[in-house]
């Protein structure tokens, strides 16, 4: 595996670790995942790089949801008032950008891409629940926009063995570089 490197203008994004959802049955603990998130956001923060909290919300009405016609049911999840309220444990610093995203890609219909462009971001780790679904989709489009991507491991999870680690395996060696908490925050210490 090469070494990880990151570009000199890379932000962090944080894909859901909020409320509604860190209480899902995760195959790694969420607490774990919120914990190295943490980690990350306050190194980013401490070097003036961009942190990006992306939560997905609904109107109370839920007619901006998705609707399609799937073979596999809806993850059902109980939307209590704090579901898109952002993990406490991430802080927010003055300079976060929280986007709110409406389906899997943190990319479409937000302005995540205009908010990174005008910080002149070039590249962006990626993290958060569910592997599978949301850093993914959100991977997939960042590839597709030209930005450099590394992937936080062991601060990514998901619900379904078998869906994060065809994510892991599969798809994200393609799309961008895989290194534990500690490589970013090391390659983030010698500048990229």
């Amino acid at each position: 595996m090469p070494a990880l490197t990151l570009d000199r203008r890379t932000a962090l994004v944080l894909i859901d670790l909020q409320k509604g959802i860190t209480s899902l049955p995760t195959i790694e603990p969420s607490d774990a995942i919120v914990a190295n998130s943490a980690r990350l956001a306050a190194a980013f923060r401490s070097r003036g790089l961009p942190v990006v909290l992306v939560r997905t919300a609904h109107s109370a009405d839920g007619r901006d949801r998705l609707a399609p016609r799937t073979d596999a049911p809806a993850i059902s999840i109980k939307r209590d008032a704090d579901f898109s309220d952002l993990s406490p444990e991430l802080g927010l610093g003055g300079n976060d950008i929280v986007i709110t995203k409406r389906q899997w890609d943190a990319f479409f219909g937000t302005e995540l891409d205009l908010q990174l462009r005008r910080r002149e971001v070039t590249g962006v780790v990626l993290a958060g629940i569910a592997t599978s679904m949301g850093v993914e989709s959100t991977a997939r489009q960042a590839f597709s926009l030209g930005y450099q991507i590394a992937f936080a491991m062991d601060a990514t999870t998901d619900l379904i063995q078998t869906a994060h680690e065809n994510s892991l395996r599969t798809i994200f060696p393609h799309i961008g570089q895989i290194a534990m908490t500690d490589a970013i925050i090391a390659s983030l210490a010698v500048g990229g």
